[in-house]
């Protein structure tokens, strides 16, 4: 009980620190926020200055103006959008299913994928195929995901016309089918990465003692590389997988751009060109609520998988 609330603890404290930190930071970004607040030059007399000053409690101290923006946030207000004068809650609403639809669509590729081409690569080590597997990977990991998407583009949408340049889809179908491409290139650098973890912890396991006493025993190679081998590997592989999700949550922002999608990666970079600071604002903060969820996730669920592995391998 102690640890867990030691954990609560310390995210919360995580996550106010992180706001104090971003709101801090729209709070010294250059300009005046009443001149994108009036917007028409014409209409910034001294009256309406002093009346958007007050509305928006510009003249008070930053920690006031931060406790009142927590305050709100608490309440689940995002507060609105100095552009498209509406609730940021209702703009994030809106961009938000493009966003995890895409991660969710990449993890599934990089996951299997990246996992199938460990497992192929550990058991075949030292051969032909292993070569080509971390070969690849390892060209993978070295190629930036914009370039990835940029050739996607080129080849499978201008040059075969296979799939669509840009644009999310409506329906399931529909959006997987326009998807496809940006979740190719959000996921072919995490491919390898798991890849090459789940070459690695194989490779590891494969050379521990209870595997050999179980070779000793005459179990078949199919069960030792599934119930003593695959199994104790998961969790290495498990943890860079939340991780990888965790980042991806937060960084959309170029392939949505290459690839026309109005998620919420698109969004900040158009919030952060107009100075919209209350969308920047909640989308920051939705990145990092993103990535303590997924990264205490996994930390939840380290201690149970390792927790199974132990009592099907005894068992065994």
């Amino acid at each position: 009980m102690f640890a867990l609330l030691r954990r609560l603890g310390a995210l919360v404290l995580t996550l106010a620190v992180s706001s104090f930190v971003i709101f801090g930071g729209m709070y010294a970004a250059p300009g005046d926020p009443v001149t994108f607040l009036i917007g028409n030059p014409e209409d910034r007399t001294p009256e309406r200055v002093a009346a958007v000053r007050a509305q928006y409690h510009l003249d008070d101290s930053l920690i006031q103006q931060y406790l009142l923006w927590a305050k709100d946030l608490l309440h689940g207000d995002l507060g609105s959008s100095f552009v498209y004068q509406q609730p940021v809650a209702n703009l994030l609403g809106t961009r938000l299913p493009v966003t995890m639809t895409l991660v969710a669509y990449a993890a599934v590729l990089f996951i299997v994928i990246g996992v199938l081409l460990g497992v192929l690569s550990a058991l075949r080590r030292g051969t032909a195929v292993d070569s080509f597997i971390t070969g690849a990977t390892t060209f993978a990991t070295s190629v930036p995901n914009f370039v990835v998407a940029l050739v996607l583009v080129s080849v499978f949408a201008v040059e075969l016309r296979w799939f669509e340049v840009t644009g999310s889809g409506e329906g399931f179908v529909d959006r997987v089918y326009h998807l496809t491409l940006p979740a190719v290139a959000l996921a072919l650098g995490a491919l390898a990465v798991v890849s090459r973890v789940t070459r690695q912890t194989m490779v590891e396991q494969q050379s521990l003692e209870h595997v050999d006493v179980a070779r000793s025993f005459g179990l078949s190679t199919r069960r030792i590389i599934w119930r003593h081998v695959l199994r104790n590997s998961l969790g290495p592989v498990i943890t860079m997988c939340g991780l990888i999700i965790a980042g991806m949550l937060a960084g959309t922002v170029v392939i949505e751009s290459v690839f026309g999608l109005n998620g919420v990666g698109s969004l900040l970079v158009d919030a952060i060109n107009a100075h919209d600071f209350p969308v920047v604002q909640a989308i920051l903060l939705y990145m990092v609520i993103a990535y303590m969820a997924v990264t205490t996730l996994i930390d939840l669920l380290y201690p149970l998988i390792d927790a199974r592995t132990l009592a099907r391998s005894d068992s065994a």
